[in-house]
C-alpha cells in the first residue's frame, strides 16, 4: 500500500479552519477531479483525492491560494504567496483556469446580484430553485448539469452580466477564452508539424477527436513545466516596468519566407497571438526592398504596441539571400534600420522583434555579389566584392534580434521544421504561462540545443540574442 502524500492531519488543521463559504469555493475547485464525490463533504474528498494519489503538498497549497487563505499557508504547510506562485508557474496545476475563473467571479458578485442572474437565466432552466441564499458557484453547478455552461460554453453567462451591467466580469470571461482560442491553434498547429514528420494528414475530425479524448483539456489546464534557467515572472507576480500591449491588433507580424517551407504555419501561429500577419513568399531582391520599405511606412503602427519582422531565407552571417538568380545579400543591419525611430517614428519607444532564420551557404558556394542600400531606399549593385562583417547589435532602443543559423544542407537532407517546431512551443508556452519574452527566448534556446543533442554536428542549429529592450515584454495583453 502507497504512503498518502498529504499527512491526515495536515487536511484536518485545514478543513477546521475554512469557513462554509471557503469549502463550497475549494469543493468547487476539485469538482473535475472526483466526478463521482459531487455530493462529499471538503474532509472526504480531500482524503479520497490523497488516497487516488491526486493531492500533493503542491496542491494543497495551491487549494489555499485559489480562496485566499495565504494565512494557512504560512502557519500549516509552512509556505509563502510568492513561493506557492512560483510552483505554479513552473509545474502542472491542478485546478482548472475554468474552475478558477468561476471562484475568481464568484467572490465579485454580490448577493442581489446573483439573484438577478438566477431570474434572467428562467427562461433557460424554468425549474432552476429561486433560493436566497443560492451562491454563484451553486448556480453554475445547476447549469453544468444542464449542459447550458461549460469550460468552452460561457456565452450564455456573459449575456447575464451584461444584463446587469457587469462589464468587468465580461471582460475576465472574453481574456480567458481568448487564451483558450491560441492554446488550441497552437496545439493544432504542433499537432500538424508533427505529423509533417511522417507526412500524415491533420483533418477537422482528428482535431475533434483529439478535442473529445481530453488532449486538449490536458494541454489547456495540466500544462507541460517549463524548465528555465532564470526565474521566470509574470505580469502579477511582481511590479515591473513593461511595455504597453494592449492594441487590438497588438501589431504588424511581417514574414518573408524565401524558402517556402515555414510560412504557413507562422502566418497562423502569430495570426492567433492577434497580430495583423502580413506574409510574402520567395521574394527577389528588388520586391525585398520594396515590401520593407511598404510595411515601414505604415501608418497603422501610430494605433499598434509592437512590431515583429520574421525572415527565412538562405544567407551568410551578415546577409539573406532571396531568389535573384545570383548570390545577391540583402544586408540583416539595413532590414533593421527600416523600422528603428528615425526611419519609422510610429514605432518610437514600441518593442521591434526581429527573428531570423539563416540557412547558412558556404563561402565557396557564394557568388560575391551584394545589394547596398542607401538611407533613402536607393539601390545600387557593388560586384565581386564581399560585405565586410557588420555589427548586428541594435544601436537603438527597443529592439529584441534573435538570428538562428544552419547549415545549408539541411534544406537538402531534411524536411523537418525544428526551428518552426522550437518557436510554435515556445510561443504557445508564453501564452499559457504569462512568460516574458526574454523567458521564452531562453525556453527556445533549451528546445533547440536538446534537438542539438540528436543530430549530425553539421547541421546543428545556432542561436544568437541581441536586444536593447528597456521594459519587460509579455506577448499578450498587459
Amino acid at each position: 500500500m502507497t504512503k498518502c502524500q498529504v499527512p491526515a492531519v495536515l487536511i484536518h488543521q485545514i478543513e477546521e479552519e475554512l469557513d462554509k463559504e471557503e469549502d463550497e469555493m475549494m469543493i468547487f475547485l476539485c469538482r473535475d477531479l472526483a466526478p463521482d464525490l459531487a455530493t462529499a463533504g471538503l474532509r472526504e474528498l480531500l482524503l479520497a483525492l490523497n488516497e487516488r494519489d491526486k493531492l500533493s503538498l503542491l496542491g494543497l497549497s495551491e487549494l489555499l491560494y485559489r480562496v485566499k487563505r495565504f494565512d494557512l499557508l504560512r502557519r500549516i504547510l509552512k509556505t509563502e504567496k510568492t513561493t506557492v506562485e512560483a510552483n505554479l508557474s513552473r509545474n502542472p496545476r491542478l485546478v482548472p483556469d475554468y474552475r478558477v475563473l468561476m471562484v475568481e467571479i464568484n467572490e465579485n458578485l454580490e448577493k442581489e446580484e446573483v439573484s438577478s442572474l438566477v431570474f434572467l437565466l428562467r427562461d433557460f432552466a424554468p425549474r432552476m430553485k429561486m433560493s436566497k441564499d443560492k451562491s454563484f458557484l451553486r448556480l453554475v453547478i445547476e447549469l453544468e448539469k444542464l449542459n447550458l455552461v461549460a469550460p468552452n460554453q460561457l456565452d450564455l453567462i456573459e449575456n447575464c452580466f451584461r444584463n446587469i451591467h457587469r462589464i468587468d466580469l465580461i471582460k475576465k470571461i472574453e481574456k480567458y477564452k481568448q487564451e483558450g482560442k491560441i492554446l488550441l491553434h497552437c496545439l493544432v498547429l504542433i499537432i500538424r508539424v508533427r505529423c509533417s514528420l511522417t507526412k500524415d494528414k491533420v483533418t477537422s475530425q482528428t482535431v475533434c477527436m483529439l478535442q473529445g479524448i481530453g488532449l486538449f483539456k490536458q494541454v489547456l489546464y495540466h500544462k507541460e513545466p517549463v524548465h528555465m534557467s532564470i526565474q521566470e515572472s509574470g505580469p502579477a507576480s511582481h511590479k515591473v516596468s513593461v511595455y504597453r500591449m494592449q492594441s487590438q491588433p497588438l501589431g504588424v507580424c511581417l514574414i518573408i519566407d524565401c524558402i517556402g517551407n515555414d510560412a504557413d504555419v507562422l502566418e497562423e501561429t502569430f495570426r492567433g497571438l492577434d497580430y495583423d500577419v502580413r506574409c510574402h513568399k520567395h521574394l527577389d531582391m528588388i520586391t525585398m526592398n520594396e515590401t520593407l520599405l511598404e510595411v515601414a511606412r505604415l501608418k497603422m503602427h501610430r494605433s499598434c504596441d509592437s512590431f515583429i519582422c520574421i525572415l527565412v531565407s538562405r544567407g551568410n552571417a551578415q546577409s539573406i539571400f532571396c531568389t535573384d538568380p545570383i548570390s545577391t545579400g540583402f544586408p540583416l543591419e539595413q532590414i533593421k534600420k527600416y523600422f528603428m525611430a528615425d526611419s519609422c517614428p510610429e514605432l518610437r519607444g514600441k518593442p521591434k522583434l526581429f527573428f531570423i532564420q539563416s540557412y547558412i551557404v558556404p563561402e565557396d558556394e557564394q557568388e560575391f555579389t551584394s545589394l547596398e542600400i542607401d538611407g533613402n531606399g536607393n539601390k545600387k549593385i557593388i560586384s565581386n566584392a564581399k560585405m565586410p562583417l557588420k555589427d548586428t547589435i541594435p544601436q537603438v532602443a527597443d529592439v529584441f534580434w534573435s538570428q538562428c543559423k544552419v547549415d545549408v544542407s539541411i534544406l537538402e537532407k531534411s524536411s523537418i521544421p525544428v526551428l518552426l517546431l522550437c518557436l510554435i512551443k515556445s510561443f504557445y508556452f508564453c501564452c499559457c504561462r504569462k512568460l516574458s519574452i526574454l523567458d521564452i527566448h531562453t525556453e527556445l534556446n533549451r528546445r533547440v540545443y536538446e534537438w542539438n543533442k540528436t543530430t549530425d554536428p553539421n547541421q546543428q542549429y545556432s542561436l544568437l540574442l541581441q536586444h536593447t529592450l528597456r521594459k519587460t515584454l509579455f506577448l499578450s495583453p498587459s
